[in-house]
């Protein structure tokens, strides 16, 4: 009877750290199908309307959060006003 309560105590233990290393591994994904970890913050294209989010999680489910409206554009240094080095 002891040793049956040992394993019933021990197996659940063997799997904890595969567990809490798949807890860690959540990732958003944007429409395009692409994965951003936690805390990436990525130009998101929804009903023609542009926004930069960061992935977050709530309520144990990764998720979208807005940071501002519109995505800032790259520019070339030429573009910026800065020129050129030939």
């Amino acid at each position: 009877m002891r040793s049956l309560l040992r394993v019933l105590i021990v197996l659940p233990l063997m799997f904890l750290p595969i567990a809490t290393e798949a807890l860690g591994k959540c990732t958003c994904r944007n429409r395009d199908g692409s994965r951003y970890e936690q805390g990436a913050i990525a130009c998101l294209n929804v009903d023609g309307r542009k926004y930069l989010a960061r992935c977050e999680m709530a309520l144990n489910v990764p998720n979208w959060k807005k940071v501002q409206d519109g995505c800032p554009l790259a520019q070339s240094p030429a573009v910026q006003g800065i020129p050129t080095a030939l």
